[in-house]
């Protein structure tokens, strides 16, 4: 995946969080594969991306341990 295929990847899943997100679980699993890309080629991850990881993950959990409301 070249870098311009991630920018592209990336604006989708920005677009489609300000937007109307459908379905946030296949928003995670994108967002998931774009940072895993990241790493496999050496490339840093960047924060923002990563801190959105990290709460969609938490947030999921919450919601499977049936504590999400």
């Amino acid at each position: 995946m070249t870098m311009d295929d991630l920018d592209a990847e990336i604006s989708y899943l920005m677009n489609q969080l300000e937007g109307e997100p459908g379905d946030s679980h296949e928003l995670f699993f994108r967002l998931h594969q774009i940072l895993e890309t990241f790493r496999a080629e050496g490339l840093p991850v960047p924060q923002n991306l990563l801190k959105m990881e990290q709460a969609l993950d938490a947030q999921f959990r919450k919601d499977a341990d049936g504590s999400g409301g």
